[in-house]
């Protein structure tokens, strides 16, 4: 479990406790929580608690703006029970639930100011403000204005705070995931532009004169690849969409190589609809002719099969070209997929598998010296990812 994982786990622990006990004294906040099971008032006030806790946590994780704060600031008063809730940024009032107070700004420039929480007087209700806080940094306050401002509702505001500092970091670790692989992908780009789409074109060119008909085929064939790989993309397409990719790349590749390249695709109908990341098949078709045709004058056979294993589809890309060594291969997975060289493609397919499914999923190469290569990827049916 992540330390802010544990973080959220415990202040969630604690402010239930709280919440429980201001509960089952009567004293929800103003919005009617959802009916709970039947049982004792203790266990429907956990339930309650829980449930008013886990409405509040979506909003949260899309980020501190006013939109999540103002969906996220009702479910907060709710637990805590006080006279108002109120949510600020660095520099505004957000959102807040109940009769807001003029002063909450100024009680929040006091507590920005100095990083604490902090306990204000007034009449006729008391604040408690605390930070909100992502990486350390001071991003906004969380503000429970009552009437009795107990030792125990400071801790539990100020373990509120916590909680919700937390969300606000699952969110940013979720935004800089994203950035992350937007990052592979505008670097799988950069790699698939270069070469191929030089070689392709003065391939095309080269059947202008000699056969205008094939040309004009290849160009379409060219200008669907470029259409697909070049797209602003979604993290996810479908298996069937991918392979289409990749027919189209397998026959502008065919007449660069003519005869000299064999290949075949094998797919099980019921793995057309999964969805994969989106280009994670054409990197490991290009790397097999790549290296089972580049390094050799020959022939060589590229093959594709994608079977259907239960709860994953399980794909292979195999070519009968030299091989490499297996400690090579090792290299090329562990290397800087944004670095320029041999490899690119297999170590950008194996990073974005480990950081979208988890380390159990990346790349498995199987390879000897003048024993070809085989590339397996397994992908779950559904697209639920680990945090």
């Amino acid at each position: 479990m992540s330390t802010t994982a544990c973080v959220v786990l415990s202040c969630l622990t604690f402010f239930l406790g709280y919440a429980v006990a201001r509960l089952s004294r009567g004293r929800p906040g103003p919005p009617e929580p959802a009916e709970p099971p039947a049982g004792d008032w203790k266990d429907e006030a956990t339930f309650t608690a829980l449930h008013i806790a886990a409405l509040a946590a979506p909003s949260l994780r899309a980020g501190l703006n006013r939109d999540s704060a103002r969906k996220a600031v009702r479910h907060l008063h709710a637990l805590l029970g006080t006279y108002a809730v109120a949510i600020t940024s660095t520099e505004a009032a957000l959102a807040w639930d109940g009769p807001c107070t003029d002063e909450v700004l100024t009680y929040a420039r006091t507590v920005l100011a100095s990083g604490r929480a902090q306990v204000f007087a007034g009449e006729p209700y008391g604040a408690v403000v605390v930070p909100l806080l992502v990486e350390g940094k001071l991003v906004g306050t969380l503000a429970a204005f009552d009437q009795e401002v107990s030792a125990a509702l400071v801790r539990t505001v100020a373990e509120v705070g916590r909680w919700v500092s937390g969300q606000l970091e699952l969110a940013e670790l979720d935004t800089s995931r994203r950035r992350a692989l937007e990052a592979e992908m505008r670097a799988l780009r950069a790699q698939i532009s270069p070469h191929f789409i030089y070689n392709a074109l003065t391939t095309i060119a080269s059947f202008v004169r000699t056969d205008p008909a094939r040309a004009r085929e290849l160009l379409l064939d060219f200008a669907d690849f470029a259409r697909y790989a070049l797209r602003r993309a979604h993290d996810f397409t479908t298996l069937a969409d991918e392979l289409t990719c990749v027919d189209r790349y397998l026959l502008l590749e065919r007449a660069r190589f003519g005869d000299r390249l064999r290949f075949s695709v094998q797919v099980a109908p019921e793995v057309l609809p999964v969805p994969v990341p989106f280009l994670c098949l054409q990197p490991l078709v290009e790397n097999a002719i790549k290296h089972g045709m580049g390094s050799r004058g020959g022939t060589g056979e590229v093959r594709v099969v994608a079977r259907d294993a239960g709860p994953e589809a399980h794909i292979t890309v195999e070519d009968d070209g030299t091989g490499m060594d297996p400690e090579h291969a090792r290299r090329v997975l562990d290397d800087d997929p944004r670095r320029e060289g041999n490899g690119i493609g297999l170590a950008n397919v194996d990073v974005r598998m480990r950081q979208i499914y988890g380390d159990g999923y990346g790349l498995v190469v199987e390879t000897a010296l003048g024993s070809g290569t085989t590339v397996r990827l397994r992908v779950p049916k559904t697209r639920l990812s680990p945090l």
